[in-house]
């Protein structure tokens, strides 16, 4: 009878060290998806631009730099592989973006056009889609992070190999204050 509570007390530490660790693994797997679904809503954006870059271009053929300015940002995005790198690269294609469609602002038939009005509509949609999924990813990542620095499993998740996971940060554009004017 005295060994049984030793042998229970080791019981119950395997079993929390195996619920810890496949509590772990199931984070890491949350993160995988999340990231997964940033990662196609930013290869549909991109998959978008080329369509909206060529109805844009057919109205204001003199704007080269602009219609560069995307196609560079667009290629960076399809490159990027970390969130630091992602960020960054959606930053740029955001500001591209919006040179585009101040571009489209100073021809009325482009914007009267219903191939640019169903394509800006899908982009925003798409903004959208991106919007949620970087939230899930980035509240997967928070649990996940929260669980490896809570105590006890502090002592245990390096001898498990596990890190923390990076968050998909805003740009320094999306942090600005923004200034709106009248008249």
């Amino acid at each position: 009878m005295s060994f049984v509570i030793p042998i229970l007390i080791i019981g119950v530490i395997i079993l929390y060290i195996w619920s810890l660790y496949n509590d772990l693994v199931a984070g890491k797997v949350r993160i995988k998806e999340a990231w997964s679904q940033i990662d196609v809503q930013l290869k549909r954006r991109a998959d978008l631009i080329p369509n909206l870059v060529e109805t844009v271009k057919g109205y204001a053929k003199h704007e080269k730099g602009v219609f560069e300015n995307v196609t560079k940002a667009r290629s960076m995005l399809l490159t990027a592989t970390t969130p630091k790198a992602l960020a960054s690269a959606n930053n740029q294609l955001s500001d591209a973006l919006k040179s585009l469609f101040a571009v489209a602002e100073n021809y009325p038939t482009l914007r009267a056009s219903e191939n640019f009005l169903q394509l800006q509509r899908e982009l925003e949609d798409t903004e959208d889609k991106v919007a949620y999924s970087r939230q899930f990813y980035n509240t997967a990542v928070a649990e996940f992070n929260t669980k490896l620095q809570l105590f006890p499993n502090v002592l245990l998740v390096k001898t498990f190999g596990f890190t923390p996971a990076e968050f998909f940060e805003a740009g320094e554009e999306e942090r600005k204050k923004v200034e709106v004017k009248f008249g």
